[in-house]
């Protein structure tokens, strides 16, 4: 049997973060066995689903190189099939009219949470001798009531549930617009999708789904319901937590290679393995290796993979993503000075917006200093300074970083200061911050000329001010 799968977002909302980890397993799970990975977009809920929000899925998967085999289905565009199958179903004996109104339904909930049951439809218009003129009945299900449903679930296991427990569902809503069960189901059955894998909270619609199969006469597919992610604190991951679209982690500076082997990692395993290309990924994947616990997000591993695949990324790539994030515009020189100092910058950061914000120190002198380079820019700190602008101009051009190293150092011993003394206010002056890459190979990339005017700006600006 060739391998069918679908992720099936609903534009409502941006992408969740944990719906990127659904689509993420689906397609490794079609990649690993040769099979077809299939989209859906699930847009029947109109009031709510937005055209941004289908291009941004569209985006997102695009992003992290998660490519659909076929055309995407819209689901929107099938509600005539779903009403048909519905409509079907009561001719066959597998479904009915029901004409009980909202203000019934209400009074007999209200009175089973009063008497401390669960409430579920009884089944008042099942047998079909009751119309009311008048009214537009729904469409319900004609569920098994005796017996037991067991789903034989990839990850779960068997799990079973009583029919007892499962009412008569709506399929077809008294305005005629199909419900999420029917339109589910028959959008699956209709793409050939072999293999559900979703949330475990589908878990409950697996159950009643699975009925609306045998009343079609159609066979069910093998479901895999995957734990949901958790955040730190071991509540189910949400706003309040963080970041949870995907669309956040882009803006935040997040690589795609990160998203997709960190999302990989949460709650599924390959021995002691953390670093998994997507190669790897796609032989290595099987939902045997799939764990029943929910996984914590932890944003410190997240930034901590970011890192490594900042520093593994070649420089003209990780430039080229780097511009999403710069605060003007950079010209062809000071692109070149970047270059030249990326191994360094590349060293000490978390995330791309980390990278952009440590390149800018080649783009242009700081118009604002850090209230820590006031440690550095005392009188003491201040005359340093300028005698490290005449130091500058007896470096012959072009200036090389280990001869600013060494005439740094022979005017700390001149001085009888520590190096760092004058690193530091250095550093202040060039960056407008205390921490940088090597102030020795930033004035070696920028030049004597931009280093003195960068160094006399910040002299004024602190004698101004003092």
């Amino acid at each position: 049997m060739s391998v069918r799968v679908r992720f099936a977002p609903s534009p409502t909302g941006v992408l969740h973060i944990g719906s990127v980890r659904t689509a993420l397993f689906n397609w490794l799970f079609a990649r690993h066995n040769g099979g077809k990975f299939l989209l859906r977009i699930e847009d029947t809920d109109k009031m709510r689903s937005t055209d941004e929000n289908t291009k941004l899925i569209f985006e997102i998967l695009e992003w992290l190189s998660i490519d659909w085999d076929e055309e995407a289905v819209i689901q929107s565009e099938r509600i005539a099939k779903h009403k048909e199958v519905a409509e079907n179903l009561v001719l066959t004996g597998g479904a009915y009219y029901c004409y009980c109104s909202p203000e019934e339904l209400a009074v007999k909930k209200e009175a089973a949470l009063k008497s401390g049951k669960s409430y579920k439809y009884d089944g008042t218009c099942r047998n079909g001798d009751r119309i009311a003129e008048g009214v537009n009945p729904v469409i319900r299900l004609k569920s098994e009531i005796t017996g037991t449903t067991t789903v034989r679930d990839l990850v779960q296991g068997d799990v079973t549930v009583e029919n007892s427990q499962l009412d008569d569902l709506v399929l077809l809503r008294s305005d005629g617009t199909p419900t999420y069960m029917l339109s589910v189901v028959v959008d699956d059955h209709d793409m050939g999708v072999t293999h559900v894998i979703r949330g475990d909270d589908h878990l409950t619609n697996t159950f009643r789904q699975v009925q609306i199969y045998r009343a079609c006469g159609w066979s069910e597919p093998q479901f895999g319901h995957i734990p949901l992610i958790y955040g730190p604190d071991g509540a189910k991951l949400s706003k309040r937590h963080g970041a949870v679209s995907a669309v956040d982690y882009r803006e935040l500076g997040y690589l795609p290679e990160t998203i997709s082997n960190y999302l990989l990692r949460l709650g599924w395993s390959h021995g002691d393995d953390e670093i998994i290309s997507q190669s790897q990924a796609i032989e290595w994947f099987d939902l045997a290796s799939v764990g029943k616990s929910p996984a914590r997000f932890d944003m410190k591993k997240l930034q901590n993979l970011n890192a490594h695949y900042i520093k593994q990324r070649d420089n003209e790539s990780i430039f080229e993503y780097m511009q999403l994030f710069f605060r003007r515009e950079v010209d062809d020189a000071q692109r070149e000075m970047i270059m030249q100092g990326m191994q360094a910058i590349k060293e000490r950061a978390k995330t791309v917006v980390d990278l952009a914000d440590a390149a800018m120190v080649y783009v242009r002198a700081p118009i604002e200093y850090d209230d820590a380079c006031n440690t550095y820019a005392t009188k003491m700190h201040i005359d340093l300074l300028e005698e490290v602008i005449g130091m500058i101009k007896d470096i012959p051009e072009p200036i090389g970083e280990d001869e600013v190293c060494n005439a740094v150092k022979e005017l700390a011993t001149k001085n009888n200061v520590k190096l760092v003394e004058i690193a530091q206010s250095i550093r202040g002056a060039l960056c407008g911050k205390l921490v940088s890459p090597s102030v020795f190979q930033i004035i070696s990339i920028i030049g004597k000329k931009e280093t003195e005017k960068r160094i006399n700006s910040f002299i004024h600006e602190k004698r101004t001010n003092s």
